[in-house]
């Protein structure tokens, strides 16, 4: 994954990831990923953090959030939801070191079509893994709470994803999210799509644009891509190339 810049504009939908420290399998124990949740608990709580999605794997997580334009929401909620899950574990671990990649990478999702693959995506997250055969045997996820946890103790925001998908019920918005699954594993579409984690935005070429426009300067060295096999475009990040140049010592 590279590295994640600072690039991130108010009032959309993001969809966030950070790694594990060399990928090292540092929430293997379910008191890891348990424990990430509750302080994911806290920063909605402190901050208003609008959470859309969320699963916890053993060695990286999903966030699908709304920026709500409050100032910081995400940073803050992202740097004290990792560092206490590193602070708690490398005081049981009697650990040192870093315990996060040093940068989460986001990447802003257009709403509607794009939405729901996005949502789709991070539920199958341990099926691709091979770690379960369907999305509700994993505990962690926020798949697994709108189907099995009380909804008024919950963290994701089910007003927002009733109303901006345009489904009139919980019920209604259930039984989609099982078909969208459905759909993946009948066709056997569970292979991962890098766009949702390595792009800086994935959506309609219309939105590519405007996203790319409202980034600035910033944004000069990224170039528009079509995602193959869809109808969908995505905005990347230019692959940085270093020359190395050995200089000769002098004799």
């Amino acid at each position: 994954m590279p590295r994640a810049n600072r690039y991130h504009i108010p009032g959309y939908i993001w969809h966030l990831t950070h790694r594990c420290h060399k990928k090292e399998f540092l929430l293997k124990f379910a008191k890891d990923r348990r424990r990430w949740i509750e302080w994911l608990f806290q920063a909605k709580h402190r901050y208003g953090l609008r959470i859309l999605n969320y699963i916890v794997t053993c060695n990286h997580i999903h966030l699908l959030v709304l920026d709500n334009e409050k100032p910081q929401v995400m940073s803050r909620s992202l740097q004290l939801i990792a560092g206490r899950t590193a602070q708690e574990f490398n005081l049981r671990k009697s650990r040192k070191g870093a315990f996060w990649e040093d940068r989460y990478h986001a990447t802003a999702i257009e709403k509607g079509a794009h939405l729901i693959r996005c949502l789709t995506y991070i539920d199958m997250n341990m099926v691709r893994a091979g770690r379960v055969n369907h999305p509700i045997q994993w505990p962690h996820s926020g798949y697994y709470e709108m189907e099995r946890a009380p909804h008024r103790k919950g963290l994701l925001d089910y007003e927002y994803l009733l109303e901006t998908l345009e489904i009139s019920t919980l019920d209604k918005l259930k039984d989609l999210r099982k078909n969208w699954i459905e759909e993946k594993m009948v066709n056997k579409q569970a292979s991962r799509e890098s766009q949702w984690t390595e792009s800086v935005a994935v959506g309609s070429r219309e939105f590519i644009c405007e996203m790319k426009k409202r980034q600035g300067i910033r944004a000069w060295t990224r170039t528009i891509k079509p995602i193959s096999g869809s109808d969908s475009y995505q905005l990347k990040d230019k692959p940085i190339i270093y020359d190395v140049i050995r200089a000769k010592r002098p004799h």
